[in-house]
């Protein structure tokens, strides 16, 4: 298991993503507003990580909250769950764990004899259990997952959909670690994801790690390696799947899902249902995040462009629903048309 976060009686310990893969360092976010930080700057990132990095934070400043009364306490905490929404507004899963915490301060703060004290153990727990959720639903998403991909040849994964961007195991990486784990012999091809490089650096760093032959390609080489027969099946990630299946993901990932199409390639999302936005029709209403420009002009603190240049730096695009072979969830595997399939699995398994 990577430690991409951890709950500690300190505070929460998040691995500084922007470090590696040269350096295997850790922050230690004592504050809700540290936790805001570390998410706004990609120390920790990654739709269900973003998710449950909230949830943590949110636990952390309740319990630090100095008030004494639950109306003063209710009042924190409702400053605390608009600092934290204010961080990434693409990835859904953000207002997905911000809204579960709400509604577990509400439920703990009706009861009967609620203290200040029985808030902060409750908040707590809630978030600990969210961490434990991500990860069970990462391994029941890859065993789905897994006999989608070929017994043997080359998979195509764009940015870091792995444990990185979880609790751990992955999402879209867990779905090839599934497959490694139940013999399949794959070689990933990852691309490097510009301008902020997840993959050059997370990607192949993470499966390094577990021993999975990879190979990093700059972003402009999947249509020859496709042309080549190289590239078998494509599976990335999520940060929010609309209702009609319109997907938003790392910028970059309309381009693979095109070609993959044109190369007759499957093309699969791995994602969590705390990914899945029934309330959001199609991509057009997704918010697109748009980053600061220095991680485009800039790279290792060295300048690349010219000075003055325009910039554009959109974190993410969408990928339209009829090039996305099948969506991968922790629920099952769904299939086209999506605006069914995803209402169907929904009303099937609504817990």
């Amino acid at each position: 298991m990577i430690p991409t976060l951890q709950w500690t009686p300190e505070g929460v310990r998040f691995l500084d993503q922007t470090k590696l893969p040269l350096e295997e360092t850790y922050v230690l976010a004592t504050t809700y507003q540290q936790v805001a930080d570390i998410i706004t700057t990609m120390v920790v990132r990654g739709a269900p990580a973003i998710g449950v990095s909230a949830a943590m934070g949110l636990a952390l400043g309740v319990k630090d909250s100095p008030t004494t009364t639950l109306p003063d306490l209710g009042a924190d905490f409702d400053t605390m769950c608009t600092t934290l929404a204010a961080t990434r507004p693409t990835a859904v899963n953000l207002f997905w764990a911000i809204e579960r915490m709400r509604q577990r301060f509400s439920t703990l703060a009706a009861r009967t004899g609620a203290t200040t004290a029985s808030i902060r153990t409750g908040l707590i727990a809630e978030a600990q259990r969210m961490y434990d959720e991500d990860i069970a639903a990462c391994r029941r998403m890859g065993a789905h997952g897994a006999p989608l991909l070929p017994k043997s040849g080359g998979v195509l994964t764009h940015c870091n959909a792995g444990a990185l961007a979880t609790c751990g195991y992955g999402t879209a990486l867990g779905v090839i670690r599934s497959a490694v784990e139940q013999g399949s012999t794959l070689h990933v091809y990852a691309d490097e994801t510009r301008p902020f490089l997840q993959g050059a650096r997370l990607t192949a760093w993470e499966l390094m790690h577990d021993h999975i032959p990879t190979t990093v390609i700059c972003d402009n080489m999947a249509a020859s390696l496709m042309r080549q027969g190289k590239i078998n099946a494509v599976v990335v990630g999520a940060d929010r799947i609309a209702a009609n299946g319109d997907v938003a993901n790392k910028i970059g990932t309309y381009n693979v899902a095109i070609l993959a199409r044109e190369h007759g390639i499957p093309f699969y999302v791995a994602a969590p249902w705390s990914t899945i936005d029934l309330k959001t029709s199609n991509g057009d209403a997704i918010p697109i995040e748009q980053r600061p420009a220095l991680e485009v002009t800039h790279h290792a603190g060295k300048q690349l462009t010219p000075h003055g240049v325009g910039i554009e730096n959109p974190a993410f695009d969408v990928t339209p629903a009829q090039y996305v072979t099948a969506i991968i969830t922790e629920r099952g595997v769904l299939r086209p048309p999506y605006s069914e399939s995803l209402q169907e699995l929904e009303a099937a398994t609504a817990i």
